[in-house]
């Protein structure tokens, strides 16, 4: 009986995300790459709304991620919130950019994902969401 109890209010359950990644490449290519429409589009396949300015609301991969920017530090910091339906708990991601070396390493910060797209949303950062932002600029 509790199983079916724990089944059922699954979704209601919200979960953590930590992700440190290095990208060969200075911090105003990364975050050209997280807010510019045009590179969004190069490195993800579809159209992108967005603009790096605080209050704006965004919309990715044909509205599938939606949110707004919570707070803009050019080639440093990109706070948003993304939205989940009927979520009570404001769902936050936290990119921060640092330079070292030949490097920028991009630490992302993603808290209050609901636990039955968690697996979903962590699997879509590390490999569809930074590390295609990865792969298109380590190309050249």
């Amino acid at each position: 009986m509790y199983l079916h109890l724990i089944d059922r209010f699954k979704k209601y359950f919200i979960m953590d995300f930590h992700h440190t990644l290095k990208i060969a490449a200075d911090p105003e290519e990364v975050f050209a790459a997280l807010t510019i429409p045009f590179q969004i589009e190069l490195w993800s396949g579809y159209p992108a709304d967005m603009k790096a300015e605080k209050g704006y609301m965004f919309s990715l991969w044909e509205g599938d991620i939606t949110g707004v920017n919570l707070d803009v530090k050019v080639n440093k910091l990109l706070v948003q919130e993304w939205f989940f339906g009927g979520q009570e708990e404001q769902s936050v991601v936290r990119i921060e950019l640092k330079k070292e070396g030949a490097y920028t390493v991009v630490d992302l910060n993603h808290t209050n994902i609901p636990e039955d797209v968690f697996e979903e949303i962590t699997e879509g950062w590390q490999e569809y969401y930074l590390g295609a932002i990865k792969g298109m600029l380590e190309m050249y």
